[in-house]
């Protein structure tokens, strides 16, 4: 329709004419014959107007996010806060909706040049790592992990390692595991905020004894991100998140935590056959370029072990991140030097002899953590303390019972039989020996407990259900043959 307005216009037919030619009003041929630039314009976004209710506290808001500029940026105003202020001191009568789109307005409004995020470029060889949580199924029960993950921005080649905790000791044998898995050492390690690795104040951070070694051991640097600053450490954020969507779901289920991690490093190196998402080459090809940039691998292994000295109390029980580990009564008031790995609790004696290896718990563990072989010699002296004994939580229900219906005597021989077999086999087979002993109807003693428990821990203890009583026949048959005259 405009545009036979004005061609009508350009062939000289009077305005009157054109409305009533096209059937239009002489105002639309005016203001279509009348413009003179048809250029086309930048779009302007019409906002909608704030609510007249909210127009009266506009001054206020404005006040306090001013006043926000000072503060740290944990501690500013959300939307949400200058409403519920606006309601509780000021009486305001409103509704949300109208004050989060006067606080968006007005940050919008002061948004400077050196806000928002900056595309990064990564040469090959670094490394971004970080944590993040995912639900798994371990050994049939579900359980909460850390989740280490390692990614390499260059090739987006990613990989995840499943911890109990985040502690240095967590990040050294994961980032040992991985650098072992493909082959070479990456030149520079970025870190979120230090997690796990060291402690930051302010822009200074100060990294953990252990880590510091880890570092000298594989030649490689540390560089750690300012927490505000989400682009530098995008790449290892995204890849958390990849990572638990594509490797988490469902949830995953292995036998224990080193065959969980095994898995996924396989996971993880099926992913790289698929394509980068924007140099469109395989992950693959371009990690190989990754490895050529990287570091080789040293010639011995790191061990990510962390000792500290302790003084054991009186029932040789020492306290580790607020758990209990007990070496056993024969520690009691004695100085000990605990050495802390991801998944173990190792306490040695003065001269650093091992005395006890415990699993490491992580988070509130109300029960002491201990090996009931310690437990055994202290208990065959004293075997008035049976029935409050950790150690009866650890055995079967026939030796539990044997020991409680023996009298005094019997169950000091019993706890001393049951400590000369742990000696030689182990605790677990000690109480296997003694079950099955129990259960054929005899009595156990030191001979027959400690010969069953070697067998089993051996792994030559015959089957019972497979012996074969028909040789006894032959043998009746062969003896009655022999006797015949010829």
């Amino acid at each position: 329709m405009q545009e036979e307005i004005r061609r009508l216009d350009a062939e000289g037919v009077a305005g009157r004419q054109i409305a009533r030619r096209l059937g239009v009003s002489r105002d639309s041929v005016v203001k279509y014959t009348g413009q003179t630039d048809y250029s086309p314009t930048p779009p302007i976004v019409r906002r909608r107007p704030g609510g007249s209710v909210v127009a009266g506290f506009t001054d206020v808001i404005d006040g306090w996010l001013e006043e926000d500029r000072a503060r740290p940026r944990k501690q500013r105003h959300t939307a949400k806060r200058v409403f519920d202020r606006l309601v509780a001191e000021r009486g305001y009568p409103g509704s949300y909706s109208p004050v989060q789109r006067h606080v968006k307005a007005w940050r919008a409004a002061h948004r400077t040049g050196g806000d928002g995020f900056l595309e990064l470029a990564w040469d090959p060889g670094a490394a971004q790592v970080d944590f993040g949580q995912a639900d798994v199924i371990l050994d049939g029960a579900r359980a909460r992990l850390h989740m280490l993950v390692v990614t390499f921005p260059f090739s987006n080649a990613r990989y995840a390692q499943g911890y109990q905790g985040e502690t240095a000791e967590c990040v050294c044998h994961g980032l040992r595991t991985v650098f072992e898995h493909v082959g070479f050492v990456p030149r520079e390690l970025v870190f979120d905020n230090a997690t796990g690795i060291g402690r930051r104040r302010g822009q200074e951070v100060t990294e953990s004894a252990l880590f510091a070694a880890f570092k000298l051991h594989y030649r490689c640097r540390a560089r750690y991100c300012n927490p505000y600053s989400g682009n530098e450490k995008g790449s290892v954020e995204n890849a958390v998140g990849f990572l638990r969507r594509n490797l988490m779901v469902p949830e995953p289920e292995a036998a224990g935590l080193a065959g969980l991690n095994r898995m996924l490093l396989a996971r993880c190196d099926r992913l790289g056959e698929a394509d980068h998402w924007r140099k469109h080459q395989p992950v693959r090809v371009l990690f190989a370029r990754d490895k050529a940039a990287g570091l080789a691998l040293p010639g011995a292994r790191f061990d990510p072990v962390r000792y500290e000295a302790r003084t054991a109390d009186k029932t040789g029980t020492v306290r580790i991140d607020g758990v209990a580990y007990t070496a056993g009564p024969a520690y009691s008031l004695r100085r000990v030097t605990v050495g802390l790995r991801h998944d173990r609790v190792q306490i040695l004696d003065e001269n650093a002899r091992p005395a006890v290896t415990l699993p490491r718990v992580f988070g509130a563990h109300a029960d002491t953590v201990l090996d009931p072989s310690v437990l055994l010699p202290a208990l065959a002296r004293k075997p008035g303390a049976w029935s409050e004994s950790p150690v009866r939580r650890h055995v079967t229900d026939p030796v539990r019972d044997w020991l409680d219906r023996a009298s005094p005597r019997d169950r000091r021989d019993g706890l001393a039989v049951l400590d000369l077999a742990t000696r030689s086999a182990g605790f677990a087979c000690a109480i296997q020996a003694a079950d099955t002993i129990l259960a054929r109807g005899h009595t156990p003693h030191a001979d027959t407990v400690g010969m069953l428990a070697r067998r089993l821990a051996a792994g030559v203890e015959p089957d019972p259900g497979a012996a074969d009583l028909t040789i006894y026949d032959r043998l009746g048959r062969q003896a009655t043959t022999e006797q015949v005259p010829a």
